[in-house]
């Protein structure tokens, strides 16, 4: 089973989304705002690909955090602020159960090499 996790009105999550249903893939979708992130599985992600990798600098929210907030930027303050702050998670996410690599944003041929 594919797992998505996103916000669903994210222009990529909604291309992601797209291009799973044109493709007949099934998948579950996580909503971080009515479900939020879950900082297990932050670190799991952030374990496979970086925690550099998840956090989405160029977002409106990452952008209005106080410079304290985001001086000496490193894993755990990311994942902090990443579960405070979900908007802050490149989107979208997609794992597939049972299969360890984790794909953060949505390239389609990245897509087509890991689920084609």
């Amino acid at each position: 089973m594919i797992h998505l996790y996103g916000i669903p009105n994210c222009d990529t999550v909604k291309k992601a989304r797209k291009w799973l249903d044109t493709n007949g893939l099934e998948y579950s979708f996580h909503d971080y705002k009515k479900e939020g992130a879950d900082a297990e599985k932050l670190s799991h992600w952030a374990d496979r690909c970086g925690w550099e990798v998840l956090l989405n600098r160029r977002g409106t929210t990452f952008r209005k955090l106080d410079e304290a907030d985001t001086a000496d930027m490193d894993r755990e303050k990311a994942l902090a602020l990443m579960v405070e702050h979900p908007s802050m998670i490149k989107r979208p996410v997609m794992e597939r159960e049972g299969d360890e690599h984790v794909l953060v944003g949505f390239a389609e041929s990245e897509w087509e090499n890991a689920l084609g």
